[in-house]
Protein backbone atom coordinates (compact mmCIF):
# COMPACT_ATOMS: atom_id res chain seq x y z
CA UNK A 1 0.00 0.00 0.00
CA UNK A 2 2.75 2.56 0.26
CA UNK A 3 4.10 1.95 -2.82
CA UNK A 4 0.77 3.01 -4.22
CA UNK A 5 0.76 6.10 -1.93
CA UNK A 6 3.80 7.65 -2.87
CA UNK A 7 3.06 6.56 -6.83
CA UNK A 8 0.16 8.21 -6.21
CA UNK A 9 1.57 11.71 -4.66
CA UNK A 10 4.08 11.39 -7.59
CA UNK A 11 1.40 11.12 -10.11
CA UNK A 12 -0.81 13.93 -8.10
CA UNK A 13 2.33 16.26 -8.56
CA UNK A 14 2.63 15.24 -12.51
CA UNK A 15 -0.99 15.85 -13.04
CA UNK A 16 -0.67 19.46 -11.46
CA UNK A 17 1.89 20.11 -13.83
CA UNK A 18 0.21 18.80 -16.77
CA UNK A 19 -2.61 20.31 -15.99
CA UNK A 20 -1.16 23.81 -15.75
CA UNK A 21 -1.53 26.40 -18.96
CA UNK A 22 -3.97 28.43 -20.02
CA UNK A 23 -6.73 27.50 -22.17
CA UNK A 24 -8.55 24.23 -23.07
CA UNK A 25 -6.47 21.65 -24.10
CA UNK A 26 -5.78 19.93 -27.94
CA UNK A 27 -7.97 16.93 -26.94
CA UNK A 28 -11.84 16.81 -25.61
CA UNK A 29 -14.15 19.55 -25.19
CA UNK A 30 -17.71 20.03 -23.71
CA UNK A 31 -18.93 18.28 -26.65
CA UNK A 32 -17.09 14.88 -26.26
CA UNK A 33 -18.28 11.91 -27.39
CA UNK A 34 -19.81 8.97 -25.20
CA UNK A 35 -16.30 7.22 -25.85
CA UNK A 36 -14.11 10.20 -25.13
CA UNK A 37 -16.46 10.71 -21.67
CA UNK A 38 -15.44 6.76 -20.58
CA UNK A 39 -12.06 7.61 -20.85
CA UNK A 40 -12.13 10.35 -18.14
CA UNK A 41 -10.84 9.50 -15.07
CA UNK A 42 -8.10 7.81 -13.37
CA UNK A 43 -7.36 4.24 -14.25
CA UNK A 44 -4.98 1.24 -12.21
CA UNK A 45 -2.91 -0.67 -13.88
CA UNK A 46 -4.22 -4.39 -13.69
CA UNK A 47 -1.62 -6.11 -16.11
CA UNK A 48 1.23 -5.78 -18.77
CA UNK A 49 2.09 -8.32 -21.17
CA UNK A 50 4.83 -7.81 -23.84
CA UNK A 51 4.15 -10.17 -26.68
CA UNK A 52 1.91 -12.49 -24.53
CA UNK A 53 4.91 -12.22 -21.56
CA UNK A 54 5.77 -10.62 -18.77
CA UNK A 55 8.52 -8.08 -19.06
CA UNK A 56 11.01 -8.78 -17.35
CA UNK A 57 12.25 -4.87 -17.05
CA UNK A 58 9.03 -4.65 -15.28
CA UNK A 59 8.43 -7.84 -13.11
CA UNK A 60 5.25 -9.42 -12.51
CA UNK A 61 3.43 -7.20 -11.25
CA UNK A 62 4.06 -3.73 -12.19
CA UNK A 63 2.18 -1.18 -10.99
CA UNK A 64 0.79 2.21 -12.39
CA UNK A 65 -2.13 4.84 -12.97
CA UNK A 66 -2.68 6.63 -15.90
CA UNK A 67 -5.30 9.67 -15.86
CA UNK A 68 -7.63 11.66 -18.91
CA UNK A 69 -9.33 14.55 -17.94
CA UNK A 70 -12.41 16.36 -19.64
CA UNK A 71 -10.18 18.91 -21.09
CA UNK A 72 -7.86 17.03 -22.85
CA UNK A 73 -4.63 16.23 -20.60
CA UNK A 74 -3.52 12.81 -19.84
CA UNK A 75 -0.87 11.76 -17.56
CA UNK A 76 0.85 7.98 -17.09
CA UNK A 77 3.18 6.97 -14.43
CA UNK A 78 4.05 3.02 -14.80
CA UNK A 79 6.38 1.49 -11.66
CA UNK A 80 8.49 -2.38 -11.90
CA UNK A 81 7.73 -4.94 -9.55
CA UNK A 82 11.50 -5.37 -8.80
CA UNK A 83 14.02 -4.44 -6.11
CA UNK A 84 14.57 -0.74 -6.44
CA UNK A 85 17.46 -0.74 -3.64
CA UNK A 86 17.67 3.32 -2.10
CA UNK A 87 20.79 5.02 -3.34
CA UNK A 88 23.99 4.53 -1.22
CA UNK A 89 24.31 8.62 -1.27
CA UNK A 90 22.37 11.95 -1.35
CA UNK A 91 22.94 11.79 -5.22
CA UNK A 92 23.13 8.12 -7.32
CA UNK A 93 26.09 6.93 -8.92
CA UNK A 94 25.12 5.79 -12.95
CA UNK A 95 24.45 2.60 -12.26
CA UNK A 96 21.85 3.23 -9.48
CA UNK A 97 20.44 6.25 -11.33
CA UNK A 98 20.46 3.92 -14.46
CA UNK A 99 18.43 1.04 -11.85
CA UNK A 100 16.06 3.51 -11.09
CA UNK A 101 14.59 4.21 -14.45
CA UNK A 102 14.81 0.69 -16.12
CA UNK A 103 10.95 -0.19 -17.11
CA UNK A 104 9.50 2.47 -15.15
CA UNK A 105 7.63 4.85 -17.58
CA UNK A 106 6.33 8.89 -16.71
CA UNK A 107 4.93 11.24 -19.02
CA UNK A 108 2.58 13.71 -19.46
CA UNK A 109 0.62 15.76 -22.04
CA UNK A 110 -2.93 15.76 -24.20
CA UNK A 111 -4.85 13.44 -25.75
CA UNK A 112 -6.94 12.44 -28.41
CA UNK A 113 -9.64 9.96 -29.47
CA UNK A 114 -10.47 8.15 -33.02
CA UNK A 115 -13.40 6.60 -32.80
CA UNK A 116 -13.23 5.06 -36.34
CA UNK A 117 -9.48 3.36 -35.65
CA UNK A 118 -10.25 2.89 -32.36
CA UNK A 119 -7.19 4.25 -31.15
CA UNK A 120 -5.75 6.96 -28.53
CA UNK A 121 -3.06 9.32 -29.12
CA UNK A 122 -1.10 10.54 -26.32
CA UNK A 123 0.60 13.61 -27.20
CA UNK A 124 3.37 13.91 -24.95
CA UNK A 125 4.91 17.14 -23.85
CA UNK A 126 6.86 15.99 -20.96
CA UNK A 127 8.79 12.80 -20.06
CA UNK A 128 11.11 10.74 -17.41
CA UNK A 129 12.34 9.51 -20.86
CA UNK A 130 13.98 12.73 -22.73
CA UNK A 131 13.68 11.02 -26.08
CA UNK A 132 10.26 9.91 -26.00
CA UNK A 133 8.08 13.06 -26.38
CA UNK A 134 5.60 13.54 -29.40
CA UNK A 135 2.56 11.45 -29.83
CA UNK A 136 2.19 7.73 -29.22
CA UNK A 137 -0.62 5.65 -30.31
CA UNK A 138 -2.78 3.19 -28.53
CA UNK A 139 -5.37 0.80 -29.98
CA UNK A 140 -8.12 0.76 -27.09
CA UNK A 141 -10.85 -1.99 -26.09
CA UNK A 142 -13.64 -1.48 -23.68
CA UNK A 143 -13.59 -4.75 -21.87
CA UNK A 144 -16.24 -3.22 -19.61
CA UNK A 145 -17.13 0.04 -18.45
CA UNK A 146 -14.30 -0.16 -15.38
CA UNK A 147 -11.57 -1.97 -17.58
CA UNK A 148 -9.75 -0.52 -20.70
CA UNK A 149 -7.26 -2.57 -22.75
CA UNK A 150 -4.08 -0.24 -24.58
CA UNK A 151 -2.01 -1.61 -27.20
CA UNK A 152 0.47 0.23 -28.87
CA UNK A 153 -0.19 -0.12 -32.99
CA UNK A 154 4.02 -1.27 -33.19
CA UNK A 155 3.21 -4.28 -30.97
CA UNK A 156 1.08 -6.87 -29.40
CA UNK A 157 1.85 -5.60 -25.96
CA UNK A 158 -1.54 -5.24 -23.61
CA UNK A 159 -1.78 -2.74 -21.28
CA UNK A 160 -4.87 -3.32 -18.80
CA UNK A 161 -6.42 -0.38 -16.78
CA UNK A 162 -8.82 -0.49 -14.12
CA UNK A 163 -10.82 2.53 -13.24
CA UNK A 164 -10.35 3.93 -9.53
CA UNK A 165 -13.63 4.33 -8.15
Amino acid sequence: MHRVGTLGGIFSMVSLIAGLGAGAARGQSDTASDTAKRFVGTWRLVSITADGKTDPDRGLHPTGLIHYDANGYMAAQIMPDRARPKFAGTQPTPDEAKMAIIGYTAYFGTYTIDEKARTVTHHRTGSINPGNLGDVVRRYEFASDDRVILRPVESMNALTWERIK
